[in-house]
C-alpha cells in the first residue's frame, strides 16, 4: 500500500523534526515492512498554474497535435515576458490578448482530454522536470512550444500519463507557483502488512500503529458523529447471516454530477495509486483508504426494488464492472434486487448499476462480508479488487456506518448533494470475546523482564478493553477485550506477540543455546551429504523440484491402474490446483525440470535429486483432528504417528543428450542405459553398499533397457532407459535415461574401516566367454568373482559381441580381471588357477566357455 506521509502525520500530534525516514523506522521497529521510501523529486524553475485560453487543432498530422494558447499569469511589463530577439516578429512565444495586457504562451501537445478554460500545470522553459528533463523553447510541428504542458507521471506524482494533469477550477489562479500546489516536498511510503493485520490496509490503521510506536497522541478519523438510523434508506433483506453480518446505506440526492473532485483529494488518490474516475468514485475510494473499509456506489435509479443479499445460484451470470460476463458458483455470495444480480460481494459491483457521469441520485453502501468467503470468490473469478484484498483481511464491522456517513457528507460538500435522512442499517456483529492469560506471560515468552505496566499499556494502546485480577492460585491475570478491528486477537499468543511487537523485537537479546558436546551429523546425514557429494563430482546438477504432481502423470507414465505408485495422499489446499497430490516418486519432478532445461535450448542435462516421497499404502489410516486447547495425550500422539504414511529418502537421476561432450578431441558420447545404472553405482559405493543388477520390466522404463538395483536380495531402486511412448507424451529427447533408488532402504554399516591397500604389483588377465544372449552380464560377472576367490581385486566389462561365427543366440562378454595378493608378489601360475577356477563356476552356472 502506498501512502504520503503528509496523510499519515496528519493524524498525529508530532513535532516537525519527525521525518519520513522516522516513520519507515517506526514501522519496521513494530513489525510492518517498508518496501519503499521514495520522496518526491523536486521541479526546480518555473513551475505554474495556467489556463487553457484558446486550442487549435493542427489536423495535418496523423496523430492528434494542438497548439494551445495557456495564460500563465504573465503581463506586458514583466521582464519575462520579452520576446527573444532573435526570434522573428510572427514566431515570438507570446501573444496578446487585447486590452487587458494579459500574454499567452503558445505551446504544443498531444494530449486531448483538456478544454479551453481548463486550469493545468505548465513548466516553462528553464524548468528541470523529475529524471532530469529540462524545458527549453522549440520549433515542432511548425509552430514554436513555448514550455510544456504536463502529465501527472512527468510531474512525478502519479503513474497516469494518459493524459495532462487537469486541476479542478478555482484551485489557483494562473502564474501561481505550482510547486506549492503539487506538494512535491511530500514522501511516498510503500508498506506491505501482514496478512493477518487488514486493519493497516489504511491512514487509520497506519497512524495509530505509528501513534504507538512513537508514543504520540492519534486522531481517530472516523471518530465522527453518526445519528442513529431513524429508518431506512432503501428495503434490505439478509439471507446469508454468515456471508454478511451487517450491511448499511445511506443515499445522497441531487449530487451535481459535473462536479470536480477537490484537489487535495484528488492528490492523495495519485499519491495512493489509484486514478481519479469521477466525485463519487472518488470519495469512496478515498474513504476506502482513510478509515480501511471499503464502500460501493449504486446508481439509485438502475436499482429496482429491494435489495437481497444471499448466496448465488447455480448457472446466474454478472457482468462486472470491468465488463467481463462471469458465471457465478453457489459459493459466492451476491447483492441482487428484482432485475437479478447487481455487485459481487465485496470484490466488485455489476455494471448494471455502475455510477455514470449522469448520476445524480447516490445509493452508499457499506458491509462487513466473511473473509473466507471473499477470498474464495476473489481466487476463483481472478478478481484481485483493493476491496476484496481488505475484506478478506478483516474489516471492522463497527466501522459501516461511519465509513458511509463520512462519504455521504464529502459528496454533500464538494457535490452539492443532499443527504436523505435516516440509514439503513440491517444485521449485527457479535462483539470480540475477552482472552485471559497471567500478566507476566510476555516476559515468559521474551525472557526478559519488562517494566511493571508495560502489559496493560501496550494492551490498551492497541484499543483492548483491560482489566487486571488475580487467579486463585494467586496468579496475576489480564483480561483484555480486543477491539473491533481486530479480529485476529483470539489467544494468550496474540496478546503476547502485541506487547512484545510494540516494546521492539530488538531489545529481545539474540543468545544461542550451548551446543551439546559429542554430536554432530547423523550417520543418515552424513551418508546423503556423501551421495549428494558424489553425484555432483560426477558432473550431476542438483536440483529441487515442486514437491507435488497430478494424477495425469501417471497415464503419461503408463502405469497400471493397480500400480502401488497411483496411492498418493490428496492435499487440501493444493498451491497449484492441477498439482494437488504428494508424489510416490521423483521422477514427475525431474522429468519436468529436465523438459523445461530442453525448452530452454540445454541439450546435454544431467540432474540429480534427494528427496522425501510419500507411500501410504493401500489401506491409509484416517487422520485424526486435535484441538489446540491442550497438549494432545500419549495415546493420541499415537495415533497420529500411526496416521503419518512412511516417507522415505530417495535419490534420482536423469540423463539427456551426450554423457561425454564433442569436441576437438573426438565424437561425444550418447547417454545410454548403462549411464543410469553407472549413477545407481555411484551412489551405493557413496552408502558404503555393494550393488547388484537384474533385468527388469517396470513403467516407466523400456522393458528391454531397465535393470532392477539390488543391494543383497532387497531390490531398492530401477535404472535404465525411459519407454519411448513416456519420452514422447512427456516431450522429452529420445533415449532420456533415469534411475531411482531408495536410499533409506540400503543399510547403514555398523563401521567402515579404512581400505587396504596393497603395496605388491597386480596380475593383469582377460577372460572371454561366449554364454545365451539372455544372461545377463552382472550375473556372469558374479559368478566369475566367486569363482576367483579372495585374489580377484577387481572385474571389469570391456566388450560385448554377437556374431555369425559364434552361433545363433549366443553372446560373446569379455572381462579384465585384476589379480592382487596382499602379504606377497602374485605369480602369473596363481592368477591363472584362479581365473581357470572362476571360469569354471561360469561353466557349471551358465554354461558359459571360453571363446577360441
Amino acid at each position: 500500500m502506498k501512502v504520503p506521509a503528509s496523510w499519515l502525520i496528519e493524524h498525529l500530534d508530532v513535532d516537525e523534526e519527525v521525518t519520513a525516514q522516522d516513520l519507515a523506522d517506526a514501522f519496521v521497529r513494530i513489525g510492518i515492512e517498508v518496501d519503499d521510501v521514495r520522496k518526491l523529486e523536486p521541479v526546480t524553475g518555473p513551475l505554474v498554474v495556467g489556463r487553457v485560453a484558446e486550442i487549435e487543432e493542427l489536423t495535418e498530422f496523423k496523430k492528434p497535435v494542438r497548439f494551445c494558447r495557456v495564460d500563465v499569469g504573465e503581463s506586458d511589463d514583466a521582464e519575462a515576458d520579452k520576446p527573444d530577439e532573435n526570434l522573428d516578429d510572427d514566431e515570438g512565444p507570446f501573444e496578446d490578448d487585447g486590452p487587458t495586457g494579459i500574454r499567452t504562451r503558445g505551446i504544443i501537445c498531444g494530449a486531448t482530454n483538456f478544454a479551453e478554460g481548463d486550469l493545468v500545470v505548465v513548466a516553462l522553459p528553464g524548468t528541470v522536470l523529475p529524471g532530469g528533463f529540462e524545458i527549453g523553447s522549440r520549433k515542432t510541428y511548425g509552430r514554436l512550444s513555448d514550455g510544456m504542458i504536463c502529465s501527472a507521471r512527468e510531474l512525478g506524482i502519479g503513474d497516469d500519463h494518459s493524459g495532462i494533469l487537469v486541476l479542478p477550477p478555482s484551485t489557483a489562479s494562473p502564474g501561481e507557483d505550482a510547486n506549492k500546489l503539487l506538494g512535491l516536498d511530500d514522501t511516498v511510503l510503500e508498506v506491505t502488512p501482514t496478512p493477518d493485520r487488514g486493519y493497516t490496509l489504511s491512514v487509520r490503521g497506519l497512524a495509530r500503529e505509528l501513534s504507538n510506536a512513537l508514543d504520540v497522541p492519534f486522531g481517530d478519523p472516523a471518530s465522527i458523529e453518526v445519528p442513529e438510523a431513524e429508518s431506512d434508506a432503501w428495503p434490505v433483506r439478509l439471507e446469508d447471516t454468515e456471508g454478511c453480518k451487517r450491511f448499511v446505506l445511506r443515499r445522497v440526492k441531487n449530487l451535481d454530477a459535473t462536479a470536480p473532485t477537490p484537489w487535495w483529494m484528488r492528490r492523495r488518490l495519485m499519491l495512493a495509486g489509484i486514478r481519479s474516475i469521477s466525485l463519487a468514485v472518488d470519495v469512496t475510494n478515498y474513504v476506502m483508504i482513510e478509515l480501511g473499509h471499503p464502500l460501493h456506489a449504486f446508481a439509485t435509479g438502475s436499482v429496482k426494488g429491494d435489495l437481497v443479499v444471499r448466496k448465488a445460484k447455480p448457472g446466474e451470470k454478472l457482468t462486472t464492472l470491468d465488463d467481463v460476463e462471469r458465471t457465478l458458483d453457489a459459493d459466492d455470495v451476491i447483492i441482487a434486487d428484482d432485475s437479478g444480480v447487481i455487485s459481487l460481494a465485496g470484490t466488485m459491483g455489476g455494471a448494471s448499476t455502475e455510477i455514470t457521469p449522469d448520476s445524480t441520485d447516490v445509493l452508499l453502501e457499506a458491509a462487513h462480508w466473511d473473509p473466507s468467503s471473499i477470498s474464495r470468490t476473489a481466487r476463483r473469478h481472478k478478481l484481485f479488487s483493493e476491496a476484496a484484498k481488505r475484506f478478506e483481511r478483516y474489516t471492522d464491522p463497527q466501522l459501516c456506518a461511519a465509513a458511509v456517513e463520512l462519504a455521504a457528507r464529502l459528496l454533500r460538500q464538494y457535490g452539492e448533494g443532499s443527504i436523505l435522512p435516516g440509514r439503513t442499517d440491517e444485521g449485527g456483529v457479535e462483539p470480540n470475546q475477552p482472552v485471559t492469560m497471567p500478566i507476566s506471560l510476555p516476559d515468559q515468552v521474551a525472557g526478559v523482564r519488562y517494566e511493571r505496566g508495560v502489559t496493560v499499556k501496550r494492551l490498551s494502546q492497541i484499543g483492548c478493553k483491560v482489566n487486571v485480577g488475580t487467579s486463585e492460585d494467586g496468579t496475576a491475570l489480564v483480561t483484555a477485550v480486543p477491539p473491533s478491528w481486530r479480529g485476529d486477537l483470539v489467544q494468550p499468543a496474540d496478546l503476547v506477540e502485541e506487547v512484545l511487537r510494540l516494546e521492539g523485537y530488538d531489545s529481545i537479546p539474540s543468545v544461542l543455546p550451548d551446543a551439546p558436546a559429542g554430536r554432530g551429523l547423523t550417520d543418515t546425514q552424513r551418508r546423503r551429504r556423501s551421495v549428494a557429494r558424489a553425484l555432483a563430482e560426477n558432473g550431476y546438477v542438483e536440483v529441487l523440484p515442486f514437491p507435488f504432481i497430478s494424477d495425469s502423470v501417471w497415464d503419461s507414465f503408463g502405469l497400471p491402474e493397480d500400480d502401488v505408485r497411483r496411492s498418493t495422499v490428496k492435499i487440501r489446499n493444493p498451491l497449484e490446483a492441477d498439482k494437488d497430490r504428494m508424489a510416490s516418486t521423483l521422477l514427475p519432478g525431474l522429468l519436468e525440470i529436465l523438459q523445461r532445461n530442453i525448452s530452454r535450448g540445454f541439450k546435454d542435462v544431467s540432474l540429480f535429486h534427494i528427496g522425501q516421497v510419500v507411500l501410504p499404502g493401500p489401506n491409509p489410516i484416517p487422520m485424526p483432528s486435535l484441538g489446540v486447547d491442550r497438549r494432545p495425550t500419549d495415546e493420541e500422539l499415537a495415533v497420529l504417528e500411526a496416521a503419518v504414511p512412511p516417507q522415505p529418502l530417495h535419490v534420482a537421476v536423469v540423463l539427456a543428450g551426450q554423457r561425454g561432450r564433442a569436441g576437438w578431441w573426438g565424437e561425444g558420447e550418447q547417454a545410454n542405459w548403462a549411464d543410469a545404472v553407472q549413477a545407481a553405482r555411484l551412489v551405493a559405493q557413496a552408502a558404503g553398499a555393494e550393488l547388484t543388477t537384474a533385468a527388469a520390466d517396470q513403467p516407466p522404463w523400456h522393458p528391454g533397457r531397465c535393470a532392477q538395483l539390488r543391494v543383497g536380495q532387497w531390490p531398492v531402486g530401477y535404472a535404465g532407459e525411459l519407454h519411448p511412448k513416456v519420452v514422447e507424451a512427456l516431450g522429452l529427447p529420445p533415449r532420456t535415461v533415469a534411475m531411482e533408488l531408495d536410499l533409506d532402504a540400503i543399510p547403514i554399516p555398523d563401521s567402515r574401516p579404512a581400505p587396504r591397500i596393497s603395496a605388491y604389483p597386480p596380475v593383469l588377465l582377460d577372460v572371454a566367454l561366449v554364454a545365451e544372449t539372455g544372461v545377463p552380464s552382472a550375473d556372469l560377472a558374479e559368478a566369475l568373482r566367486e569363482g576367483a576367490g579372495e585374489l580377484l581385486e577387481n572385474i571389469t566389462l570391456f566388450d560385448s559381441y554377437q556374431g555369425e561365427q559364434l552361433g545363433e543366440g549366443k553372446r560373446s562378454m569379455a572381462y579384465k580381471l585384476r589379480f592382487r595378493a596382499a602379504d606377497r608378489t602374485l605369480t602369473v601360475d596363481e592368477a591363472t588357477k584362479a581365473r581357470d577356477a572362476a571360469v569354471a563356476v561360469a561353466g557349471e552356472r551358465f554354461g558359459a566357455s571360453l571363446r577360441a
